[in-house]
């Protein structure tokens, strides 16, 4: 048996960042004021923007970028893999999907956000499943995420 430990490993924060532990970050960038609650993964090639708020449990895979002042609720999961070959890309990163995620966006808890462009001014819903772009800014909800009015 080999045992990995978690932690933090290469990342590129500035000295305001704070990170609950046990959490687990390699090869990503934190801007200013970002805080990571316990038990979260944020892989490598994420950046995160000044004053971002990322909730317990949450999982922020690779090819992922989050504006400034957003809100990841608790249990939020980012996928980059979309089974375009019929099954998991695996270990082969160009089938991955980027996702970059606007300013002032609020993620509630448990959501799931596919490989998509979520612009400025937008809250998601708790448990919704966001599957396509979202393009003007409002509350979305459901599986799958759809507009629920303006704010």
């Amino acid at each position: 048996m080999k045992i990995i430990e978690s932690g933090i490993k290469d990342v590129n924060a500035h000295e305001s960042v704070k990170v609950v532990m046990p959490s687990n970050l390699y090869g990503c960038e934190l801007a200013e004021d970002v805080f990571v609650g316990p038990f979260v993964e944020i892989q490598k090639k994420v950046k995160i923007g000044a004053r971002t708020k990322v909730q317990s449990h949450s999982f922020i895979c690779e090819l992922v970028t989050v504006g400034e002042d957003c809100f990841i609720g608790h249990g939020v999961m980012f996928i980059n893999d979309v089974f375009s070959a019929g099954g998991p890309a695996g270990g082969d990163a160009t089938k991955w999907k980027s996702t970059t995620i606007g300013n002032k966006v609020s993620i509630g808890s448990n959501a799931t956000i596919m490989p998509v462009k979520i612009c400025d001014h937008v809250v998601v819903g708790a448990g919704s499943v966001v599957t396509k772009d979202i393009e003007e800014s409002g509350i979305y909800a459901g599986n799958p995420a759809k507009k629920l009015r303006g704010l």
